[in-house]
């Protein structure tokens, strides 16, 4: 077996792999692989990406799963690890003209086994809502492109909201929107709600309600991610500019920023519980940012290119009780503690009752994962040691080899093995409606339905407030890039992005400064990860993470779909089937419903 530091056989894609846990293995074996034969040509081509749907049916295989590849959009049932897939099927099938997919995001709060709600995002800058099972498209948004003509970056439901939704542009604007309401036969016009550092918000100005509700401008650059915390009531955003910013959603108001070692940022997500925000981006860093405390804690060196995403593990994030003699739970909740969707509750009541006192009465360790264009993928742990250092902070080195890794990470509380909690129980970086909102981040704000009504009075009836990104400028230069700027100075960030800060906001942050400062520390002066695992794994560089109960799913430019079992998950009798490789490139004429769409 090669080193899992993936500096040796880097030319070999590995089938699998080894942690704590024990052994996770590549679902690869099966005749739906590659149909054709054909590799994809990915040149020119926007990001592969995956969207997880769970629809609840009486089959007891509710999992769905949609991904465009091209200008192709497929829908299919999602088996995982139980059988293979039959690809000569989608449920639904697209191929548009004169513009592609670009990301999607389904509704989960509405989803049923007759109906779902798919939001997808394109590169001309439209977004289409349409309903893969009935084969509907019901409406289609910013359709003359008088809102924003740039690509979209990331579009997703509002938790909780059965209607609203944000959408991200490389433009640096983001919008809210509501699907009962149309956009205008003309370009809006707006009025500014708020401003504040390195960003402002405005309402759309029309005698009657219509699309967008609000238009956020932050910072510089394209907002490349952005993402909801568990309990939605924060976004975390992250921009070319190298800037992490986090918004409180309800009342508008910057809660933390952070910026990048260099270059931009081009991923985030969440911790479970949301006490803990991870990056990734052009510094071939990851970078973990606490919530409470808005400072960096850690970074994690492994990737030898840009890290185009981050997800968390929620099936292996470990809680444990600090003395093992006093475990303070029920029979059912040490047992939910390893098995079961039903240990999210379990895991997220233990975080929350460590975030209510000092004395740290359970210990936890975090679990995340980042994929990037070096096509390896990495997985971390994040340990007491490095969220609640004894001493000032130094280089720590928390790599554990998985070769001797029979017992946790100095520091980790004893974690155990096959402690799997979660806050989290559906796949993705979108965090899903039903969610406990009570479970939730420790916030500095505690007046948040005032100062809610008072900043959205006449902007929104639901009152959610909303979000958007930067100056009208066109950045498409900025996109276009494809060589890896090793070379990418925090003097050349600094002249490109000082003087539309002054668009946007009076004071302005001069990235050459920053260095060195809580904004983004030295190198030397927070602790440095090492990764669990590094593992190449594809052939093109990587554009999906997502951890699910039994499996992990990536995805790579040249249109694969892979499932990664996790120990234990082969069904060992059914060998023959379980296999889960989608071939994204291809698809038989006339196989499932074909649509073809022209904007």
């Amino acid at each position: 077996m090669a080193a899992e530091g993936g500096g040796k056989e880097m030319n070999e894609i590995k089938t699998q792999f080894t942690t704590r846990e024990g052994l996770y293995k590549l679902l690869s074996h099966s005749e739906y692989s590659r149909p054709n034969r054909v590799p994809f040509n990915s040149q020119g081509s926007n990001p592969v990406r995956v969207s997880f749907v769970n629809v609840n049916d009486q089959s007891g295989n509710g999992d769905r799963l949609c991904f465009n590849v091209g200008r192709e959009l497929y829908f299919y049932i999602y088996k995982g690890v139980r059988k293979a897939a039959d690809l000569s099927k989608p449920i639904d099938k697209r191929i548009y003209k004169g513009t592609q997919p670009t990301c999607h995001d389904f509704n989960h709060l509405t989803a049923t086994a007759e109906s779902v709600s798919l939001l997808v995002g394109f590169s001309a800058g439209q977004v289409q809502l349409i309903d893969p099972i009935k084969k509907e498209t019901s409406k289609l948004f910013n359709e003359e492109r008088l809102i924003d003509k740039s690509r979209v970056t990331c579009v997703k439901w509002v938790p909780g909201s059965e209607s609203l939704f944000l959408v991200a542009h490389s433009s640096g604007n983001m919008y809210l929107y509501n699907v009962e309401h149309t956009c205008g036969t003309t370009a809006p016009h707006y009025q500014l709600l708020k401003q504040g550092e390195s960003f402002a918000v405005h309402t759309c100005k029309s005698k009657s309600t219509r699309n967008p509700l609000l238009k956020w401008t932050v910072g510089e650059g394209a907002l490349n991610e952005f993402a909801f915390s568990p309990d939605g009531k924060f976004l975390a955003c992250v921009s070319q500019d190298g800037f992490l910013r986090v918004f409180n959603f309800d009342s508008v108001e910057l809660h933390g920023t952070m910026k990048s070692y260099f270059g931009g940022l081009l991923c985030v997500c969440w911790s479970p519980d949301g006490k803990y925000i991870v990056t990734g981006g052009e510094d071939d860093l990851v970078t973990v940012w606490s919530f409470v405390d808005c400072r960096v804690i850690a970074r994690g060196h492994g990737h030898k290119s840009w890290v185009s995403v981050v997800a968390f593990d929620p099936y292996t994030t470990s809680v444990e009780e600090s003395d093992p003699m006093e475990f303070s739970g029920s029979d059912e909740d040490f047992q939910d503690l390893h098995f079961g969707r039903d240990r999210a509750n379990s895991t997220q009541s233990r975080l929350s009752k460590r975030n209510s006192t000092d004395s740290r009465p359970v210990s936890v360790t975090y679990r995340f994962g980042s994929v990037g264009q070096d096509t390896q993928l990495c997985l971390w742990d994040l340990t007491e040691d490095i969220l609640f250092p004894h001493q000032p902070l130094s280089r720590a080195r928390t790599h554990t080899n998985v070769m001797n890794a029979t017992s946790p990470p100095a520091g980790s509380g004893g974690t155990n093995p096959g402690s799997n909690g979660n806050s989290i129980t559906t796949p993705g970086n979108s965090v899903p409606p039903p969610l406990p909102r009570s479970n939730s981040l420790p916030h500095s704000a505690v007046s948040n339905a005032g100062s809610k009504s008072s900043v959205m009075d006449g902007a929104i009836a639901s009152g959610v407030s909303k979000f958007a990104t930067l100056s009208l400028h066109d950045r498409k230069e900025r996109h276009h890039e494809k060589d890896h700027k090793r070379n990418h100075s925090m003097g050349h960030i600094s002249s490109k992005s000082s003087d539309k800060l002054n668009l946007v906001t009076k004071t302005k942050t001069d990235p050459a400064k920053t260095l060195g400062t809580p904004l983004c520390p030295r190198m030397e002066d927070v602790p440095l990860l090492e990764p669990l695992i590094c593992k190449k794994i594809a052939h093109e560089r990587l554009t999906v993470l997502i951890f699910l109960e039994d499996c992990i799913v990536t995805a790579c430019q040249e249109g694969f779909i892979c499932t990664w079992a996790r120990p234990g998950k082969v069904i060992q009798q059914n060998t023959d089937m379980a296999v889960s490789r989608f071939s994204l490139h291809t698809c038989p004429a006339g196989a499932g419903a074909e649509c073809r769409h022209s904007f």
